[in-house]
């Protein structure tokens, strides 16, 4: 069995990390984009990590550019606008892709753990997000077009 916070990911530098730093928390990982409609959602995942980082929750960004090329900066860049327009404190972590061969690890460890609807397991979009217990178990996934404000019920449930 996989365990979430074992899986490689890249930090914004490009150094190679894990999850580790977040074990026993509750987290909302999402897949996001600065130049896409959905991308004014990072108000309301910065809000979310406001109102419960105080109780264990944290949400995770992975930029990711293989939707209409919504995401075509560098690292720098990428953080620059998430601190600068939306004044971003939660992890935004280096770029990705969530699909095909070059998927990240991650992302197909949560494609698997919890499919999309009628059971596919790609991605469909920019703003994918999947909701983690403290355990690492993947507790859902939600579309791009549900607003983070409808995921707080379900955090609180896990906190």
């Amino acid at each position: 069995m996989t365990v979430l916070t074992e899986i490689p990911v890249r930090k914004p530098g490009g150094e190679e990390a894990t999850l580790s730093d977040h074990a026993g928390e509750v987290l909302l990982i999402v897949n996001t984009a600065s130049k896409c409609g959905f991308t004014p959602q990072y108000a309301d995942l910065e809000a979310l990590q406001r109102a419960y980082k105080d109780r264990g929750f944290s949400v995770l960004g992975f930029p990711c550019n293989q939707f209409g090329g919504q995401e075509p900066g560098d690292a720098a860049e990428i953080a620059n606008f998430c601190s600068l327009t939306y004044d971003v404190t939660f992890p935004v972590y280096a770029k990705v892709d969530v699909n095909g061969a070059d998927a990240a690890p991650l992302f197909e460890h949560l494609k698997k753990e919890a499919p999309g609807l009628l059971g596919s397991k790609a991605i469909k979009w920019n703003f994918t997000k999947f909701l983690i217990d403290r355990d690492g178990k993947v507790v859902d996934r939600y579309a791009p077009t549900t607003s983070p404000r409808d995921i707080a019920g379900d955090i609180e449930k896990l906190l």
